[in-house]
C-alpha cells in the first residue's frame, strides 16, 4: 500500500514538472485588426527637418494610415490595405518610391517593389522598373497572375503593362530635389573618391506596410527607389522576399535601411524564424536582429513587424525613422528616435 501511495505520489510530481513550461505561456488579447507602416530611416532629425517639411511628413503619414483603417475597418483585406498604403506613399515625392523615386548614376529612377501574404506564402515582386507609376501594384500583379515571384527591368514592365497596370512616361519621376541629391553626391565622389555605397544617406529611403485584418491574414509589402548613385543595375533588399519583405501566419515584416545587410542576413524571414525557433515575442525578435545582430556585422536601418495578434514593433537603429501604426484601441504618427 504504501509502494502505490509513493508512486502516485511519483507520477504526480513528474506531471507538474513536465507541464512546468506552460506556467511562462500567457493568454494573448487579439485586436480585431492591426496596421503598421515606414517611409524609411536614416539621419532624420529635428536639427534636418523644417517645421514645414516635417508637417509635411507627418500629414503623408496620417493620410496613409487613415485609408489604411478605412479599409480594415469596414473589413476590407489586409491584402488591399497594405495595397493602398503604399500606393499613397508612392505617389508622394516626399519618399523613395515611386514618384519619389532617388536617381540612378546614369540619371533614371528605377524602382523595385514586393508583397506576401502570409496564409499560403504566395509573393510578388519585381526589380529595376523605370515607367510603372505604382510598382507594389506590379509586384501584386505578379504574385495574382503569374506562376513566378520576381520579375525584374523590361519583362517586368512588359508583364505589368500585359496585367493592366499603369505605366507613365519615366518623365513622371523627376523631381528637382532628387535630381539635386544626385548632384551632390555626384560631386563627393569626385572630391573624396569615396563611392556611393561609402558615402552617408545615400543608402537609405523605402516605404512599407504591414497589415492584419478581421479575417486573420497577414501582409506585407515594400516599395522604393533605391540607392542615390546606384550602378550596374543594382537592386537592393525592398523586392526580395526574405529580406525586404516576409509574411507567414507568424508574423509580417518590412524592411528600410541598407540593403545589402538585410539582404545576407535574410532579415524580414529572420524575426519570423526567431519567433518560430527560439519562443521570442515579435518585439524580442525584431530588437535582436536590428539592434544586435545586424548593428554588430555594421549594417544600419530598421523594420516594422505584426504578429498574428496585432501586437507592433518598430525598431531602428538610426536617429530617425518615418512610422505610424494603429489597432481599433492606439494610434501613432512619428519621425524622429523618441
Amino acid at each position: 500500500m504504501k509502494l502505490t501511495i509513493l508512486s502516485i505520489c511519483f507520477l504526480i510530481v513528474l506531471s507538474c514538472k513536465v507541464q512546468e513550461p506552460n506556467k511562462v505561456i500567457k493568454k494573448m488579447t487579439k485586436h480585431k485588426y492591426a496596421l503598421v507602416l515606414h517611409g524609411g530611416a536614416g539621419t532624420i532629425s529635428k536639427s534636418n527637418l523644417s517645421a514645414e517639411v516635417e508637417q509635411q511628413y507627418l500629414t503623408k503619414l496620417n493620410e496613409a494610415i487613415d485609408k489604411g483603417e478605412s479599409i480594415l475597418k469596414s473589413g476590407g483585406t489586409s491584402l488591399d490595405a497594405v495595397t493602398q498604403v503604399i500606393m499613397i506613399l508612392e505617389d508622394s515625392p516626399l519618399f523613395n518610391a515611386g514618384k519619389g523615386a532617388v536617381f540612378t548614376h546614369d540619371g533614371i529612377n528605377e524602382m523595385d517593389a514586393s508583397i506576401m501574404q502570409g496564409s499560403d506564402l504566395n509573393a510578388g515582386a519585381v526589380g529595376g522598373v523605370t515607367n510603372i507609376k505604382n510598382p507594389i501594384l506590379a509586384a501584386r500583379a505578379v504574385m495574382e497572375k503569374s506562376d513566378h515571384v520576381f520579375m525584374v527591368g523590361s519583362g517586368a514592365e512588359e508583364f505589368a503593362n500585359m496585367s493592366g497596370v499603369e505605366t507613365i512616361n519615366p518623365g513622371y519621376f523627376r523631381t528637382e530635389r532628387r535630381w539635386n541629391s544626385l548632384q551632390r553626391i555626384l560631386e563627393k565622389e569626385k572630391e573624396t573618391g569615396l563611392t556611393e555605397m561609402e558615402l552617408p544617406d545615400s543608402k537609405f529611403g523605402t516605404v512599407g506596410a504591414v497589415a492584419l485584418d478581421i479575417h486573420g491574414e497577414i501582409v506585407a509589402g515594400t516599395s522604393t527607389g533605391g540607392m542615390t548613385n546606384k550602378r550596374y543595375k543594382r537592386i537592393g533588399d525592398s523586392p526580395v522576399i526574405g529580406a525586404g519583405t516576409y509574411a507567414d501566419n507568424t508574423c509580417g515584416v518590412s524592411c528600410t535601411g541598407h540593403g545589402e545587410y538585410f539582404i545576407r542576413y535574410a532579415v524580414a524571414h529572420d524575426v519570423s524564424a526567431m519567433m518560430n525557433y527560439k519562443n521570442l515575442s515579435l518585439s524580442e525578435a525584431a530588437d535582436q536582429v536590428i539592434n544586435k545582430k545586424l548593428v554588430e556585422a555594421g549594417g544600419s536601418g530598421g523594420l516594422i513587424a505584426l504578429d498574428r495578434y496585432g501586437n507592433i514593433t518598430m525598431p531602428f537603429n538610426t536617429s530617425g525613422m518615418y512610422r505610424a501604426y494603429l489597432t481599433p484601441e492606439e494610434r501613432f504618427v512619428g519621425i524622429y528616435n523618441e
